[in-house]
């Protein structure tokens, strides 16, 4: 990963950020420097890597990654000793909890096959109708995660802003990709605005009721979707990527990768710092490249996602509140509409000791 020199300074400074895979080159723009490029007064984050793996495509060859989770949930001491002795009391149901995670992601693997056979039939020559109709149902579980935490929130299930924020900004960044398509014709044709739309529908409903009952299911049926969109366009840039680089790129995509304010660019991509990826737009090669990549990126968002707690926005300085304890707000969470009514009548330790 090339970065300038500038760039360098800001992820050292914050975020001891190391290069796994020197071959991938990142574009990098400093036109806009945003609020990263005067050090804020934040101390350097504590950071620990975690193993979650992603498989990334190269334009060559097909290699392992190693994500880093961006930001460790932080565990109470009291907890630690307990935990202990639940790990014992929880080992005897791990086969179980293998066995069903195998289960889910079975019936996941076998939707996505069966949306890539649609796709295949209706779209086999005709890419830009193919990417949008791909983009559409791409940014329906992001909406679907949303409504089921603002769910949650209504009830006082939930109280992690974190997920809200990263799931927003990952579809605002689906929803640009689909702009672009709009903008080269994808949607020109009624029967691909019909498909599009009706099996947008159906999915959100799906996904909703799929993200109640086991978001772990949810999170890796997206991670799914969008891994068969990075190999797509991964194809798509090696079989055109002469004619690409002709090509003007839409006005869409230069206003979203090199506007004004990245905030919700960054948001997204939890398994780097932000202000270290700015894209350059010079034709539709680049645009196509950068899509590309911003679906490698959701990969991995998605694969943190999967372990409860995981994630934390790119943004987050949690460590600046450990002064000010008065100024945290209790992060309720749950796994699912069972935990939650589950722990709905459970009164949890803070209540224990406002009552005490």
């Amino acid at each position: 990963m090339s970065l300038s020199s500038s760039a360098c300074a800001i992820s050292t400074s914050f975020f001891p950020l190391k290069a796994r895979h020197p071959k991938t080159r990142v574009p990098f723009n400093i036109q806009n420097p945003l609020r990263c490029s005067s050090p804020p007064s934040f101390r350097p984050l504590s950071r620990k890597l975690y193993p979650v793996k992603a498989t990334v495509l190269q334009e060559d060859d097909e290699e392992e990654a190693v994500v880093e989770k961006s930001f460790p949930t932080k565990i109470p001491l009291g907890l630690e000793i307990e935990e202990v002795g639940e790990s014992r009391a929880n080992s005897s149901s791990s086969g179980l909890e293998r066995w069903v995670i195998k289960v889910e992601q079975s019936v996941n693997i076998f939707l996505t096959d069966s949306v890539i056979k649609i796709l295949d039939t209706f779209y086999r020559d005709r890419d830009y109708a193919r990417f949008f109709v791909l983009e559409t149902i791409a940014r329906v579980p992001y909406f679907a995660f949303i409504s089921v935490l603002h769910l949650y929130e209504s009830f006082g299930w939930w109280r992690r802003a974190d997920y809200l924020k990263v799931h927003f900004a990952e579809s605002w960044n689906e929803m640009h990709h689909l702009l672009i398509m709009e903008e080269l014709g994808g949607n020109s044709w009624w029967f691909d605005r019909f498909l599009a739309q009706h099996m947008a529908f159906f999915y959100y409903f799906m996904t909703v009721f799929m993200y109640a009952l086991s978001p772990r299911m949810a999170y890796h049926f997206s991670e799914c979707v969008e891994s068969h969109a990075f190999e797509t366009y991964d194809k798509f840039i090696k079989a055109q990527g002469d004619e690409l680089k002709k090509k003007p790129a839409p006005e869409v995509a230069i206003k979203y990768y090199t506007g004004g304010d990245l905030y919700l660019f960054d948001e997204f991509q939890t398994s780097r710092a932000p202000c270290t990826r700015r894209p350059k737009i010079d034709n539709l090669y680049d645009v196509f490249v950068n899509i590309r990549d911003d679906e490698a990126e959701h990969c991995k968002t998605m694969k943190a996602c999967q372990t409860h707690g995981n994630l934390q926005s790119p943004h987050s300085y949690a460590d600046d509140f450990e002064e000010m304890p008065d100024c945290m707000i209790p992060e309720a969470d749950c796994e699912g509409i069972v935990d939650c009514i589950k722990k709905s009548f459970t009164p949890t330790q803070a209540k224990q000791n406002q009552n005490s």
